[in-house]
This record gives structure tokens, sequence and C-alpha cells, in this order.
């Protein structure tokens, strides 16, 4: 009788969704072009799950979304467009996938060379595009690990730069973070903390979490994420990081022909499983 039942509940759970998805669809009107293409069911589902399958909230939310992303243009962004902004490294893409085969970015704060709010956040954005172009087959979710080695009081990421890089994250791309991993953030990053985790929503907030090296649990959680033979020293693994901007930059000319081939919201057949459209090398320690 239980089992009978649960599952009952279950199927009602999934058309309960499916239902809402349909509510939400119906309720933005005709779509077109590049609205249409973006608007899909597993879009619609992101924006359903981030305002908790409120339609009216998340029509709302995906309403101010299709505006921005009109003003804004991200599916335009090519790599030349902000090739200085990377030139540091400061963002990139690793060539290796946590284990449930997520993409992962790089942050390194403390690699800041610019100063234009504009251009680092067509610089983020374009990035945040190429991850998900890049996600394997049934994978909607990236991770993005941040490193702070070279982070300093002199050097630190403006409040106002953090704010808008949470404020485009978290209401433009909902429930594309699977987790915001902070390894090894500095004491002067506590002060810089209290400030900008108050621009956070609760369900982005929950996906931060505070590694430190010299922790048990901290090592356990990133085991539980990563393959050390693939995370980099920086971030306690075994692998050596280079980051070569010329072989990046090739590599995400290359990802700008795709994307223009394949159109908005579509995916390569062979979306860099195995990290051959990565820009970065990532070798084990002899």
């Amino acid at each position: 009788m239980f089992r009978r039942k649960n599952h009952s509940n279950s199927e009602q759970g999934v058309e309960d969704q499916q239902q809402k998805v349909k509510e939400l669809r119906a309720s933005l009107g005709q779509l077109s072009g590049r609205s249409t293409q973006f608007c899909t069911d597993a879009c619609l589902k992101r924006f359903l799950e981030a305002r908790n399958w409120n339609v009216d909230k998340a029509k709302k939310m995906l309403e101010e979304t299709l505006k921005w992303r009109l003003s804004f243009k991200p599916e335009e962004i090519r790599w030349n467009e902000v090739a200085k902004e990377g030139e540091t490294g400061k963002v990139f893409k690793a060539n290796f996938h946590d284990r449930h085969g997520r993409t992962v970015l790089i942050l390194r704060p403390g690699m800041q060379n610019t100063a234009a709010l504009d251009n680092q956040m067509k610089h983020l954005v374009y990035l945040i595009e190429n991850a998900i172009f890049n996600l394997p087959e049934g994978q909607e979710q990236m991770v993005w690990l941040i490193d702070f080695t070279g982070w300093s009081i002199t050097n630190n990421v403006p409040v106002k730069s953090a704010r808008e890089s949470i404020n485009i994250l978290q209401n433009h791309y909902p429930e594309r973070l699977a987790a915001a991993i902070l390894y090894n953030p500095p004491r002067l990053f506590e002060t810089f903390w209290r400030i900008v985790k108050y621009f956070m929503d609760p369900k982005t907030f929950q996906k931060v979490k505070f590694v430190y090296p010299k922790n048990k649990d901290s090592a356990e959680l990133m085991k539980s994420y990563f393959d050390v033979d693939n995370l980099p020293t920086e971030f306690g693994g075994t692998a050596t990081l280079n980051y070569d901007h010329e072989e990046f930059s090739r590599l995400m000319a290359q990802d700008d022909v795709k994307a223009q081939v394949f159109g908005v919201g579509q995916t390569p057949p062979c979306p860099g499983g195995n990290g051959s459209y990565s820009a970065v090398e990532v070798a084990p320690e002899p």
C-alpha cells in the first residue's frame, strides 16, 4: 500500500511540474526569435525552481531576463571582444569536470587586471554562456572554483562588481550554479563577505561553500565534488594548472564558431566531455 501511495505522489509531483511549465509558457504569450529558442521547457523549469514553482514570480523573473538578454545580447559576444579581460586568467574554463560531469569555471580574483565594470561583466557573461554551451548532455549546472591566491585588500573585487556578478548569475541564470567553492579565503575576506552575502537570495547563498586546506571536512567536501587527480594543487589536488592565454583564446574562438553553427540554447554533439574544448593544461604531477 505504501509503495503504491509513494509512487502515486511521485507521479503527481512530476505532473504538477509539467502543468506549471505549461502555465508559465501560456502566460508568456507569443514569443519570437531568440526568446523562442531560449525558453525551452528545461529553461522554464529552472525559473520555476528558482521561484519555488510560483508561476507569477517565475514569469516576472523570466520576463526581466528576456529584456536583459535583448539589451545585453550575451549570445552575440565573441571572445575577441573580451580577450583582454582574460589575459591574466582571472576567469576561465577548466579542462576537467566535477564528478557529476559539470563544467568548472575557475575564478582568481587576485588576478584582476581591469577597472571597467561593463567589460568585466561582458567577460563573465561570455564565460557563463560558454560553460553552458559545453555542458555534457543531461547536465544543466556548473561549478565555480574560486582561488584566493594573491587576493588582498588592494586588489580585491569592488563591491559593485561583486553585486553585479551575483545579480547576473542568480537572476538571469537561475539554477545554473551547482556550487561556488571559496577556497582558502583570507581573514580579510570576512569583511567583504559580510557585505556581499546580503545580495544573495537564499538558494544562491546555500550553494556557497567555504573550504580550508587543513580542515578535514573541507577535504572531504572537495573529494565529493572532484577527482583529486584532476584537481590542481591550488585546490588541494595533485594536478598542475597552467593558464596559457594564447591557447585559451584559440579554443574560445573555436567554440565561437561552434556556437554560431548550433545556435542559441543548443549544444554540440560532444560538448567538451573530455576537456578537448578547454584552454588550460591540467596534468598530473610526476
